[in-house]
């Protein structure tokens, strides 16, 4: 095994098998071929079967499933040994293998280690491990997760305030580590933390005009500290549209329902670019037994954004939950008539889950093989998930088989529910 060759498998899911087939195969019975698979190289299979193995109280036989990927040094084997040996109670073992690579310098395994002493009563070690560190984001972050179970806030607080002073004299480049921006954000956090919320909301204030997840943290803050007040007031001006969600949650959380929808209504209403919202409210009142305003929202936010796809799959999908296909395939045809019957694929295939609610499968099936792209990979891959959400797993299969090169995944979950299971890893 080559640490890179892995690392590339796993990323792009290719020349693998990847991990939800993984799943399908055990949720099949297909233990064995599973076990042969991480035997031979197929890290997803060997992970699934390492867990499977400690559940079963084999943990040594786990850890000699994943001992051929760490002899490559490959930093997800790395971490998921770990993790295991954290879940088992052998803690030492996992701060020993953690500590192997950071010694040797890998660039992830500080921010690892000292986390998992934190979470181990070694705080205060981990505390001194990472002060010298504080330029680089991610372990400054870490800095401030580890400072409160070490009982030093304020030592954390002083090294961030450095942070915040400092001025770019050649923005962007200056700052590739930790900004000022980001050490107001962390500053906060452990201002929240020690009790001092005014003067946490006070440095988020000081740029969250200008940083969207300083906004965010502002919003959530208001929201745990229950000061709707202040989360409307900054609601009112937030076009990002983080604390008119966070407020319109809140809200819901305490019951409000109304409160939350005339937030939605007002902040995020169907014609304002902050879509988000839109959905939100839609969802809202679908969660309360108001499917029909729901699939109103979304309507006219259909109409607003002039078919954008996602919209439309939204809106079907919320027909289709209030078993009310023929309104989605109302509009649907109506934006088809505006374009000469002329639809792309990407938005026709938004149809063919309405049209087998309402007319049944055999239908979408004819209507969708009308189209000029029917014959692509792409439809086939929607034609085939129309028959096997039908039961008709053989025939979505033979859909894809004309198109296994770039349909592979796809097609090989049919053949592992089909029994197929050599024909599958043969694919793959």
């Amino acid at each position: 095994m080559d640490a890179s060759d892995l690392e590339y498998r796993a990323r792009t899911r290719s020349g693998c098998i990847p991990p939800e087939l993984v799943s399908r195969l055990l949720e099949h019975g297909y233990t064995d071929v599973v076990a042969l698979q991480a035997a031979d190289g197929e890290w997803f299979c060997a992970l699934a079967w390492a867990r499977l193995l400690g559940e079963r109280g084999r943990q040594n036989d786990a850890l000699d499933v994943l001992t051929p990927y760490l002899a490559t040094g490959w930093w997800t084997a790395v971490e998921a040994a770990a993790r295991m040996l954290e879940d088992w109670g052998r803690i030492d073992e996992a701060i020993d293998i953690i500590r192997v690579r950071m010694e040797a310098g890998h660039p992830m395994a500080l921010e690892s280690y000292t986390r998992l002493l934190a979470r181990h009563s070694r705080a205060a070690e981990a505390f001194t491990l990472l002060c010298p560190h504080t330029a680089d984001p991610s372990l400054a972050a870490a800095l401030v997760d580890v400072a409160g179970a070490a009982g030093r806030d304020e030592e954390a607080a002083v090294l961030l305030a450095s942070r915040t002073e400092h001025q770019c004299s050649d923005f962007p480049w200056c700052c590739r580590g930790l900004d000022p921006d980001t050490a107001l954000g962390l500053l906060a956090t452990i201002r929240e933390r020690q009790g001092r919320t005014d003067e946490a909301i006070a440095l988020l204030h000081t740029s969250s005009t200008t940083r969207l997840d300083h906004r965010e943290q502002l919003a959530a803050l208001l929201a745990r500290h229950n000061r709707l007040d202040e989360l409307r007031t900054v609601a009112a001006t937030d076009d990002s549209g983080y604390a008119v969600r966070q407020l319109a949650r809140s809200l819901e959380e305490h019951g409000d329902v109304e409160g939350a929808v005339e937030a939605y209504r007002q902040a995020g209403r169907p014609g304002a670019y902050d879509f988000g919202s839109v959905v939100e409210l839609a969802q809202l009142l679908a969660r309360h037994g108001r499917g029909s305003e729901a699939i109103e929202v979304m309507r006219m936010q259909a109409d607003i954004s002039n078919g954008d796809d996602w919209v439309l799959r939204i809106l079907a999908d919320l027909c289709l939950a209030q078993n009310n296909p023929e309104d989605g395939l109302a509009h649907l045809d109506a934006l088809a008539a505006t374009r000469h019957g002329e639809e792309r694929w990407d938005l026709y295939r938004i149809r063919l889950p309405l049209i087998a609610a309402h007319d049944g499968v055999d239908e979408a099936v004819t209507q969708a093989r009308t189209h000029p792209e029917s014959t692509t990979w792409y439809a086939a891959s929607h034609i085939a998930e129309l028959l096997a959400d039908a039961g008709r797993v053989e025939e979505a299969v033979t859909v894809l088989e004309q198109h296994a090169s770039t349909s592979s995944h796809e097609l090989a979950s049919y053949l592992i529910d089909l029994g197929r299971v050599q024909d599958a890893l043969a694919l793959l």
